[in-house]
């Protein structure tokens, strides 16, 4: 086994903090797994994970093998995109990670950017903030669409670009199911008039209900949500098939397009408009993978896609 593919097994057991996830993410077997960081743990003279009858956690010494093994798992992938990548054709793996609110602008954009550069090979994870924050920084991400303005890391340099300013909507069923799929009013309800419905939002440890929180105590209102998920899905579903509402972002609306029962009210008093953009870690040597990524960022085209799937173009922009 080459030293390489024991790092890869490492990072991958650092990501999924589970041995039997990480060597299924691997294509090995759990057993081969762990004898791969048991040989780690010779090679070092020291335990790289706590261990007891599950995974607990990776050890201080653990944790700096990690970061070095991410630096040269990074080198290696970008000497192999070197090697293989020509003028204009990029080729090689690109690491995206986003917030559950905004995944659909991310696979939108995922689906484009493979489509322009048949050569890249992407994975596109749905993370919290938190995990994104983290990935950035210990170069396990190379790029991640999320919360701009409450980014925070240690140490690494992480750079934005932003894309566009969330919304929000009330999502409820339609007096009268249209037949052309969701219908989005043109009058604006007051946060403070939504708080007065039973509603179904996410659990508090997502940063996008603390957004809503916000605004709900900037009108003036307390909301205690009937029912509370940490399902973005689970949001529609509950809408379309219970007695509740819902706040959603306009790129989740946008998915649900397509159910002619269910109306979405832009909110107002206050005006929450929260910035989402793209992050990456500033490095001297950018994969040709993240600067294709990049530059697709600021296409126009891509950016009047992002503006017809975010429900920005309902809202007087």
């Amino acid at each position: 086994m080459s030293l390489f593919t024991s790092l890869r097994y490492l990072a991958a057991l650092h990501e999924f903090k589970h041995f039997g996830r990480a060597a299924q993410a691997c294509h090995i077997t759990q057993p081969a797994l762990s004898n791969a960081i048991r040989s780690l743990e010779e090679e070092f003279g020291t335990a790289i994970v706590k261990r007891g009858r599950t995974f607990q956690s990776f050890t201080p010494e653990g944790e700096r093998i990690f970061a070095t093994a991410q630096r040269v798992l990074h080198e290696q992938e970008l000497l192999l995109q070197d090697l293989k990548s020509a003028s204009g054709q990029p080729v090689g793996a690109l690491k995206l990670g986003a917030v559950p609110s905004v995944m659909p602008i991310a696979a939108r954009f995922s689906g484009l950017l493979q489509s322009r550069h048949p050569g890249l090979s992407l994975v596109l994870r749905s993370m919290s903030s938190q995990d994104i924050e983290a990935g950035l920084e210990n170069l396990s991400l190379d790029l991640a669409l999320g919360y701009t303005d409450r980014l925070k890391t240690r140490g690494a340099k992480v750079a934005t670009v932003n894309q566009y300013g969330e919304r929000y909507f009330l999502l409820r069923r339609a007096s009268k199911p249209g037949r052309s799929g969701l219908h989005i009013v043109d009058k604006a309800l007051p946060w403070q008039e939504a708080a007065q419905l039973p509603l179904c939002l996410l659990t508090p440890e997502m940063h996008n209900r603390a957004i809503v929180d916000a605004a709900f105590l900037e009108a003036g209102a307390t909301v205690k949500p009937v029912i509370e998920t940490n399902s973005i899905l689970a949001l529609g579903l509950s809408v379309l098939v219970g007695d509740v509402s819902s706040v959603l972002p306009g790129a989740l609306v946008g998915v649900l397009r397509g159910y002619h029962e269910l109306e979405a009210v832009p909110l107002c008093r206050p005006e929450v408009l929260t910035p989402i953009g793209f992050m990456y870690a500033v490095t001297e040597r950018p994969s040709h993978a993240l600067r294709a990524a990049l530059d697709m960022t600021g296409d126009a085209a891509w950016l009047q896609h992002v503006r017809a799937h975010t429900g920005m173009l309902h809202t007087g922009d």
